[in-house]
């Protein structure tokens, strides 16, 4: 591109004499390097700032998750026991998900039924009762003496740095703890550690 300009002198008298001077005008298509670098690092503070909350809403939702695990198995137990069970429980979570017959559905749904110990929402999700030897059939087929008395289910986080372990027993009450609860929770009485929510 090139630009007409008009010099005036005075001392001389000279006018309409024109130079031409080329002028360069950065082109508008695109962004400088200087601009994509400001973009980056603002997005890298911005980045910085979220990653911390991110990690902790994540943290939380699975903690969420965990306890309301916690909650559907004792529920379904409940159930168990009183429908279907004649007063006892399901020995493992397989059972519990087993489908009674003339029905269409079992007691839990196939997410945590699908096997003995499930991973869910970034937790170990597992539940065990002693099986009772005078234990009577269950409307599921299970077989007698394979319902339990009592049961005991937990939920340890597979994150080494969460802690946050949930657990649940017959008692019916969730608890949390810094350490894994499943281990050391009865059956049918108060853990040794823990707290109630």
């Amino acid at each position: 591109m090139v630009f007409r300009h008009n010099l005036c002198t005075r001392d001389i008298g000279v006018q309409d004499e024109t130079l031409e001077v080329p002028v360069k005008i950065r082109s508008v298509q695109g962004f400088a390097i200087l601009d994509l670098l400001f973009v980056c690092g603002i997005i890298g503070i911005i980045s910085g700032m979220a990653l911390p909350r991110l990690v902790s809403a994540r943290n939380s939702a699975g903690a969420a998750s965990a306890i309301a695990s916690m909650r559907v198995i004792n529920s379904a137990q409940l159930t168990f026991a009183i429908t279907c069970g004649s007063g006892f429980y399901a020995p493992n979570l397989t059972s519990l998900a087993k489908v009674p017959v003339g029905s269409t559905d079992g007691f839990l749904k196939i997410d945590l039924g699908s096997a003995d110990v499930v991973v869910k929402s970034g937790f170990t999700i597992q539940m065990s009762g002693t099986p009772f030897g005078g234990a009577p059939d269950t409307c599921n087929a299970l077989g007698t003496g394979m319902t339990a008395q009592a049961f005991k289910a937990g939920a340890d986080p597979l994150d080494p740095n969460m802690t946050r372990f949930f657990g649940v027993n017959a008692m019916g009450t969730i608890y949390e703890d810094t350490s894994s609860l499943f281990a050391t929770m009865p059956e049918a009485a108060l853990p040794p550690s823990g707290r109630p929510l």
